[in-house]
């Protein structure tokens, strides 16, 4: 049955006061029954939402739970201020599936005055639209008590417009919180300890929750970060307030759990804290699987490993299983050093590929392979075992 065909069935229902909603799983539609007072003005509004909205059926039925009309003029008038204003269609169809209640707004008195200031203020066409897409709400909201504030706001810790899209660009600074009394004695305390705006303006625009922390709160991650030794200075410093802000004390002791199920003392996971924050920030479960694969099918010491702790936030998929089969091909060739360091694991593709797989193609045809996970080392006619465990072209595929 296809999506047209459904489609139809819902506009014949309109002499009944009934209506079925769909919702389409990978193999098929399920009909789902729902109740609405005015099934000829819910028809019509799925209908405009397909028609000029470019939402498929199943999302314009379910984005026509918050809205219903039966003239089109109001949303008409709606999508066209947005194009006066840049967006496209693409555009439209991405707002208006996050907030169809827009297409019911005031283009006047409610659009027209944020879409103004932000045009004043230098933001145009993909600019003002990825803020927009972000948070379709700004435009309801009030533009003296809310947008401009948020805006100066801003503007005083970010300067630079490129800076203060990327940050509207998280909702959070469009939610209506109060940034005078959250946000700025936060910021007043980063810039006492002598952290550089520079810094500051990064945890600002990509990580908002972490400075929006109640003051007292705060200032203890502040404190316990400088007593662990990281220096304001650094970005590090940021980096570590970040991921104690965003993580309760329970959920810090479980990833401690995690690192010492495979033998790293306290003092060894504090080191790999202060080398990259970040380390803590994996599950427990994508860090058992990386410590797995590393110590048990590739045989890398957890001291080895915690000398580099951004391995950890890797990919295993994507990067550490084809990248370290590679390396143990070429180990077990005797082409590179046995005791070699997982700082390979930092390479960016283009280096990695160069050093070890165009440099040693010669000596390994099949390595190429290797590299795109078609082949493992044990189709070689190469293993390396651990007790039971055996590296095995499927490790390629089986680590989801």
């Amino acid at each position: 049955m296809s999506p047209s065909f459904l489609f139809r069935r819902v506009g014949s229902l309109a002499n009944v006061g009934q209506i079925f909603v769909i919702s389409k799983t990978p193999m098929h539609f399920l009909l789902m029954f729902r109740s609405f007072s005015s099934p000829k003005q819910h028809s019509f509004t799925v209908a405009y939402l397909i028609n000029s909205c470019g939402l498929s059926p199943e999302t314009a039925l379910y984005a026509s739970r918050n809205i219903q009309f039966e003239t089109p003029e109001r949303a008409d008038s709606i999508l066209a201020t947005l194009r006066n204003y840049g967006c496209t269609n693409t555009n439209i169809s991405k707002i208006v599936r996050r907030f169809p209640r827009l297409l019911s707004a005031d283009p006047e008195k409610t659009l027209l005055p944020k879409l103004e200031f932000f045009r004043s203020v230098g933001f145009s066409g993909p600019e003002l639209a990825s803020i927009v897409i972000a948070n379709p709400q700004i435009l309801k909201r009030s533009l003296e008590n809310h947008v401009i504030p948020c805006y100066n706001f801003l503007k005083s810790v970010l300067m630079v417009n490129g800076n203060i899209v990327r940050a509207l660009n998280k909702s959070y600074w469009l939610g209506g919180q109060s940034l005078e009394n959250t946000v700025a004695p936060n910021i007043a305390l980063l810039k006492e300890i002598g952290v550089p705006m520079s810094n500051i303006s990064f945890l600002v625009t990509c990580h908002p929750t972490a400075v929006s922390q109640n003051t007292e709160k705060f200032s203890k991650i502040v404190k316990m970060v400088t007593e662990m030794g990281f220096d304001p200075m650094r970005v590090s410093f940021l980096k570590a307030v970040e991921v104690l802000a965003e993580m309760g004390e329970s959920m810090w002791e479980h990833k401690m759990e995690a690192y010492k199920q495979w033998g790293l003392t306290g003092d060894q996971i504090m080191s790999m804290f202060r080398l990259d924050p970040l380390c803590m920030k994996s599950s427990a479960k994508k860090i058992k699987r990386v410590m797995d694969f590393l110590v048990n099918k590739m045989d890398w010491e957890p001291a080895a490993i915690a000398r580099y702790p951004t391995v950890i936030l890797r990919s295993l998929e994507k990067k550490i299983i084809p990248w370290c089969l590679v390396v143990k091909v070429l180990q077990m060739k005797g082409l590179v050093k046995k005791d070699m360091s997982l700082g390979f694991l930092g390479y960016s593709e283009k280096t990695f590929f160069n050093r070890f797989v165009v440099k040693y193609e010669q000596d390994v045809p099949e390595l190429l392979n290797v590299y795109q996970g078609k082949i493992g080392i044990l189709e070689l006619g190469l293993a390396s075992k651990k007790g039971d465990n055996t590296v095995v072209a499927s490790q390629l595929h089986s680590s989801k």
